[in-house]
């Protein structure tokens, strides 16, 4: 009994730290938890998002036209108590204006794969996570660009748990660097979650996405910062099986997107 009370309360915690996606802008992150030896997670889902305006280099903001849907599954597996795993394939289809009015489409599949280790859990959770990701049709931070590179990405992760009134809550803070190749600038991503266990069956969540570019780009990219915030729930429908929903929207950023989306998941725990 103590084992499977053990198994639900660390499942109610992984789907918490979980995201859709990418953020996708980038696959969805498990938090800095990992998985117990043997176990398995899989969350699949889907994200649209639009934008009818960018933001310029100043901050202001000019029309644009940006549509993408993004169909992702993040798989994860515990090798040992410490050592989790990583699998995220991910498709992606967008439309995009081109300077010169014309629609730009590109669609595409991408594969992400890594491991996450378990530094200490002494104060918290601190873990560091490696990963690649294969070249993708485009950006999928800021544009439809076609020249969008694989991806090599180093990142530090924290986890704690805490009371609120008498509820369980959760805070996660990830800040990595990303290498990219191709013309897009390298990025350094800083993601914060926060949330709180308000039953058994339901979870309140609200995050904060961001991607600071540093100036080492080509042409047509600059040096872009892109901040999304996100509103989510998780529903436990039955044992393991549970149910992501959330809406997200860039409230300011720079060389970006005026971005709004919603995402729906389903995850699974074993």
């Amino acid at each position: 009994m103590r084992k499977e009370v053990r198994r639900f309360r660390i499942a109610e915690q992984f789907l918490a730290a979980s995201i859709l996606l990418a953020l996708h802008s980038s696959p969805a992150a498990a938090g800095a938890w990992t998985l117990p030896a043997g176990d398995t997670q899989i969350i699949s889902g889907a994200i649209y998002s639009s934008a009818a305006e960018s933001f310029d280099d100043a901050g202001g903001t000019v029309p644009t036209y940006y549509r993408k849907l993004l169909l992702q599954s993040y798989g994860e597996h515990g090798i040992t108590d410490d050592l989790t795993l990583v699998l995220a394939p991910e498709y992606a289809i967008a439309d995009e204006a081109a300077p010169n009015g014309k629609i730009i489409h590109a669609d595409d599949f991408a594969l992400l794969g890594g491991v996450r280790y378990r530094l200490t859990d002494a104060f918290g959770i601190l873990s560091v996570q490696g990963s690649y990701k294969t070249a993708g049709a485009f950006d999928m931070s800021v544009s439809a660009n076609q020249d969008s590179g694989s991806e090599i990405e180093l990142r530090l992760l924290y986890g704690a748990n805490f009371k609120l009134f008498g509820r369980d809550g959760y805070f996660d803070a990830e800040i990595a660097e990303r290498w990219i190749e191709g013309a897009r600038p390298n990025e350094t991503p800083i993601d914060l979650t926060l949330g709180l266990h308000w039953s058994e069956k339901l979870t309140f969540m609200a995050q904060s996405f961001n991607i600071i570019a540093g100036g080492d780009s080509k042409p047509p990219y600059t040096f872009y910062r892109s901040h999304k915030i996100e509103f989510a729930t998780l529903q436990r429908l039955w044992n393991g099986v549970y149910l992501e929903s959330g809406a997200y929207f860039s409230p300011f950023g720079q060389n970006a997107l005026v971005e709004r989306g919603v995402d729906a998941s389903i995850w699974v725990y074993f």
